[in-house]
């Protein structure tokens, strides 16, 4: 199936292809959040600014859950915001002595730190995908 989206974003209208995006954030206000490939530049919508586009994303979205355990997306709850991201497309994560890890969204400048208290779940996921990818391990 194919995934190209015309998205209207301060006026103007971009071609978007939902499978060569790494992240997606959402958040209460049901604003969804995703960074244009090879610019860094965040596209955010919602119902009401392009209602055709959100519905078309938020399905795309929805079949990301539906399939979490098959591919490497994971879902995280950070900052107020739910973000769905594709680890295969993350390039660099960063441990700290204190046991915090650190990466960065593809495409874009935010990153998220975690820590196991605070995301044991997804910390220890992410532990996993990064030894499985590089053969390489962060102490614990």
């Amino acid at each position: 199936m194919v995934y190209w989206v015309k998205v209207n974003y301060e006026r103007n209208e971009y071609l978007v292809d939902l499978e060569s995006l790494g992240a997606f954030s959402y958040n209460a206000d049901k604003k969804i959040t995703f960074w244009l490939p090879n610019s860094s530049i965040p596209v955010i919508i919602s119902r009401q600014s392009d209602p055709d586009s959100y519905q078309r994303i938020w399905d795309y979205i929805a079949e990301i859950n539906l399939h979490l355990s098959m591919g490497n997306w994971l879902k995280i709850s950070y900052d107020r915001n739910e973000y769905l991201i594709d680890l295969d497309r993350i390039s660099t994560f960063c441990q700290s002595p204190n046991g915090k890890l650190t990466f960065w969204l593809p495409e874009s400048s935010i990153p998220i730190i975690i820590t196991p208290q605070s995301n044991a779940e997804e910390y220890k996921k992410i532990m996993d995908f990064i030894h499985q990818k590089t053969g390489q391990s962060f102490q614990s």
